[in-house]
């Protein structure tokens, strides 16, 4: 197998790696707080402290890679989550479970965006659809996967495997780095951004975790706006100080690019609806219909093998249709998808639902795949890492704005209803309206000029 096809699942196993690791802790948090003597509130709590840690380390990925070379970096990175993983498995409490967390998250903020860093300056142009789609599957799978084998791990085995069972995909991801990903370095580097990387950093940490702490009755809503808001205004703030220095550590110059710009913006709000997803399905699927855990990870599941199965049909779609006719058409079909999760009952066969759940997750995975790919269609090699930078930022927020946009439409319907409870009718309203929401990226998908990522998709327009 050629070092081009290597490459992909080398970076594409560290990121599932890292999806699976903030996904399977969740059904395993009860059996956790029992066992370290803390309640699951404060619990929940501290392991957001991951969250702030990669979210306030995501934009100096770039700049790491230029300055140390990415190779180093990445390797770096692999080590440092799976050696936090191996020490919160042996966290004896609370605060030592805290500290670990927030190095993972550091291992985290730098090892899927330099790894695609490489990626991206490595492979060739018409063979990074390919390329892509392999990283698009761990993004999908995870969050669905990660549920049901984290209750089964907490049910059968014990809860400290969950983050042991790191280790080897860390071993592999080492020894797979080492030989088969090749060097990349520049040369001439200026000196860090230090006041961006603050109010870079700590701008998106404030509104990433406010966004996702929104409607969990996790701490007071009048604290989670402050943060918000605080969040908000410093990322304001860094916009005028980038746009005054030379060397900003997010180049948001970088929006002259129109592919680029595109896919953030027109993604921002599609990625809305794929982050609203994964909150909402297993929610309505348990407190909506009654169903264990266990249960509903493997409805779930059917998504996860949608996802999967489109890799192989990604290149091809992409050469006959072109960027732009697919990100209208299946942004069409993907919400549709989504709103007919709104019309599951708790009587509706399992086959018909992991039925509309595969075809969900083909249509999302390619929604993806065009997205992250389309973004560096038009990106220069210097430009590569801090494109990556701004794409990266990007999607951890749109990410985190679907789960706060998820849960404030579930308040909104239980508030409307007089319920103290939420019911499957919460559900059904939270996806029809995160749907109709996700309909807004075709608009500015369509902005985009029919040989978009011609290029990448090797698409032959006639004349």
């Amino acid at each position: 197998m050629s070092p081009n096809r290597i490459l992909p699942l080398v970076i594409a196993a560290a990121l599932f790696m890292e999806n699976m690791d903030a996904t399977v802790i969740a059904t395993s948090l009860p059996a956790i707080a029992a066992d370290l003597g803390t309640n699951p509130v404060s619990l929940k709590l501290a392991f957001t402290t991951y969250l702030l840690s990669l979210t306030v380390f995501l934009p100096i990925s770039g700049w790491m890679a230029d300055k140390y070379g990415a190779k180093l970096i990445f390797r770096a990175a692999i080590a440092v989550f799976t050696l936090s993983s191996v020490g919160c498995g042996f966290a004896p409490n609370l605060g030592w479970l805290v500290g670990l967390r927030a190095l993972q998250g550091l291992g985290g903020a730098m090892m899927v965006p330099v790894g695609r860093i490489i990626l991206i300056r490595t492979i060739p142009k018409s063979e990074l659809v390919n390329a892509m789609a392999w990283l698009t599957i761990p993004a999908l799978v995870g969050p669905l996967l990660g549920p049901p084998i984290g209750g089964f791990i907490t049910t059968y085995f014990h809860w400290r495997w969950i983050f042991w069972m790191n280790i080897p995909f860390g071993i592999l991801g080492l020894v797979m780095a080492t030989v088969f990903m090749p060097e990349s370095r520049e040369e001439h580097m200026p000196p860090l951004d230090f006041m961006g990387f603050l109010l870079s950093g700590f701008g998106l940490a404030l509104t990433v975790f406010g966004c996702t702490v929104v409607g969990r009755g996790l701490i007071s809503e009048w604290f989670v706006a402050a943060m918000i808001l605080a969040g908000a205004v410093m990322i304001v703030l860094y916009v005028r100080h980038a746009k005054r220095v030379k060397n900003p550590i997010l180049d948001v110059s970088l929006f002259k690019v129109d592919t680029l710009r595109i896919s953030i913006t027109g993604g921002l709000f599609y990625r809305i609806v794929a982050g609203a997803v994964p909150f909402l399905l297993p929610l309505m699927l348990q407190l909506g219909f009654h169903l264990s855990p266990f249960q509903s990870g493997l409805i779930t599941c059917a998504a996860a093998l949608g996802a999967l199965t489109m890799k192989f049909g990604a290149a091809k779609t992409l050469r006959r249709f072109g960027y732009r006719q697919l990100l209208i058409v299946n942004g069409v079909v993907s919400c549709v998808f989504t709103a007919a999760m709104g019309l599951f009952t708790p009587t509706m066969p399992y086959a018909v639902m992991m039925g509309l759940l595969l075809f969900g997750g083909v249509s999302r995975s390619m929604q993806f795949t065009a997205l992250n790919s389309i973004a560096y269609a038009d990106v220069t090699t210097a430009q590569v890492s801090k494109a990556n930078g701004l794409y990266t930022v990007a999607q951890q927020l749109s990410l985190a704005l679907g789960v706060a946009a998820a849960a404030t439409i579930l308040d909104a319907s239980q508030w409307w209803r007089g319920a103290t409870e939420l019911a499957a009718a919460d559900f059904s309203a939270a996806f029809f309206v995160v749907a109709a929401g996700g309909l807004a990226s075709i608009i500015l998908f369509m902005k985009l000029p029919q040989d978009a990522g011609a290029s990448l998709s090797g698409q032959r327009l006639e004349s």
